[in-house]
């Protein structure tokens, strides 16, 4: 097995094009529900090499978790550009619905990221930190505005979330989380401090 590169060396356009192509093959495998997809079919799908893929990543794990790390950034950098476009109340409001819909994402992915559960990687304890940090920021915006309750943590509406989410295993999960989500917004609002 071929030694993956150190993760400090910059990686050339085209290994870069590849690592990004491996991480895409990878997601839409495990989101299209072919959890047992082999390194070989991911490479395949990808257009490169078994050697480049075991260049890039020790292990399909190891992949896996990248390929998670990326849609936390990309759900973590959401609340920001959300703030810029919309009013505090309703950022926090889109930005619960992506939460929903990221665990969708995982619900796809399910199967790989409890291997990596077992495993003592920290990419899990770093994704809730993040998104209860970007919560806070999107309940401080919204308290300062007067329009949602200034009483509740980021990790506090995280938790309320986790048990939504939590009903992944059920049929028509995501239809009935997006009605409970909307009802927990609606609890947010609830108790707003009065604008004088």
């Amino acid at each position: 097995m071929e030694v993956p590169l150190p993760a400090s060396r910059p990686l050339r356009a085209d290994a870069r094009r590849n690592r990004e192509a491996l991480l895409s093959a990878a997601r839409q495998a495990f989101l299209s529900g072919d959890t047992d997809a082999h390194v070989e079919d991911i490479a395949r799908s990808a257009g490169v090499a078994v050697g480049t893929f075991y260049r890039h990543f020790e292990t399909r794990e190891a992949l896996m978790e990248e390929a998670y790390r990326k849609e936390v950034d990309v759900l973590c950098a959401a609340p920001v550009a959300l703030l810029d476009q919309h009013a505090p109340d309703e950022a926090l409001r889109r930005f619960l619905l992506l939460l929903v819909d990221h665990a969708a994402v995982g619900k796809g992915m399910s199967g790989v990221l409890e291997g990596i559960m077992a495993t003592d990687s920290p990419v899990f304890d770093d994704a809730r930190t993040r998104m209860a940090e970007a919560l806070s920021l999107l309940l401080e915006a919204g308290s300062a505005a007067g329009t949602v309750r200034d009483d509740v943590t980021g990790s506090t509406l995280l938790r309320a979330l986790g048990g939504v989410c939590g009903m992944r295993a059920t049929e028509g999960w995501l239809v009935e989380a997006r009605q409970i989500t909307a009802l927990l917004f609606d609890g947010l609002r609830h108790g707003a401090p009065q604008s004088p």
